[in-house]
């Protein structure tokens, strides 16, 4: 029984991941960067999980397709309500960009939604991870360890066993 469970949680999970990223791909191949207006971005990718406003009027879209998903957007929108950019942030150069000493808030705002924030009371220390692919398109973790201040501390990285 537990490998029929398994089996169908597997796939399901395989499923919905399919199906969220086929409707992230039409939804983001509607939309053009200096033509689309953010009503056009609401209307294709519903409401941000997130939304950062910067000094000089533009807005910054979090849409986080964690725990399941392997990617995460970032939408910016200029202060004249225009489609700026589409950002999957996501990648190895933003998370090599996490350095130690950064905060919760700048990690959040470079990499979107963690997918599991974990706490680790003997250690003090958070846990936040993002589900990726390796270049040999295996599942892995890549992890930002925070201390008890929310400092980045250390980042890790770990493959999703298959069992």
């Amino acid at each position: 029984m537990d490998v029929v469970k398994k089996l169908f949680t597997g796939l399901f999970s395989g499923l919905i991941a399919t199906v969220f990223s086929a409707c992230d791909g039409m939804a983001l191949q509607e939309l053009k960067p200096g033509v689309s207006t953010a009503r056009d971005v609401r209307n294709r990718m519903g409401r941000p999980a997130m939304e950062w406003k910067d000094n000089d009027g533009t807005l910054t879209w979090e849409y986080p397709r964690t725990p399941e998903g392997i990617v995460n957007y970032m939408i910016v929108i200029g202060p004249d309500s225009i489609l700026r950019e589409v950002r999957q942030v996501l990648t190895e150069e933003n998370f090599a960009r996490v350095k130690m000493g950064m905060s919760k808030e700048e990690v959040r705002r470079l990499l979107g939604q963690p997918a599991h924030e974990l706490y680790f009371p003997l250690k003090k220390e958070h846990v936040w991870d993002w589900k990726t692919k390796t270049l040999f398109n295996t599942d892995s973790f890549f992890n930002v360890h925070f201390d008890d201040s929310e400092q980045v501390i250390r980042t890790s990285n770990n493959d999703v066993s298959r069992g």
